[in-house]
């Protein structure tokens, strides 16, 4: 049984990306600053941000709301991680661990929600 949001591994994958993208989009061109910087950032922050949000949510429905909006959010990191390559803000370095972070947080962002879907809530 979690005590707090922060004892859920896909919350936790999560804010591990959050500091990845925070550490990588402070390279980024000046003139990106409240562009795809910002947006990479919000996205990002999204994916925790509403992990935690639906954590406390006592119906199931509710909670799988918040979920698919991380789920939303993680989608878009996808592109921003793609685009920022194409772009040559990031190594290929960056690119992959970007890459293996967020495909880490997928796969237990997933596992969670089924966790979800296949449990009793009393609604």
């Amino acid at each position: 049984m979690t005590q707090s949001f922060k004892d859920i591994l896909a919350w936790q994958k999560a804010h591990e990306f959050v500091l990845k993208v925070y550490r990588i989009t402070c390279n980024f061109p000046v003139h990106e600053r409240f562009g795809l910087c910002l947006q990479f950032q919000r996205a990002a922050v999204s994916i925790p941000a509403n992990i935690a949000e639906g954590y406390r949510k006592m119906g199931k429905a509710d909670k799988l709301r918040f979920l698919n909006i991380s789920q939303g959010s993680l989608e878009e990191c996808r592109y921003y991680i793609l685009l920022s390559k194409d772009l040559n803000y990031i190594t290929e370095e960056d690119y992959y661990d970007l890459t293996r972070s967020i495909e880490d947080t997928s796969y237990l962002l997933n596992a969670y929600c089924k966790g979800i879907m296949n449990k009793q809530f009393n609604e």
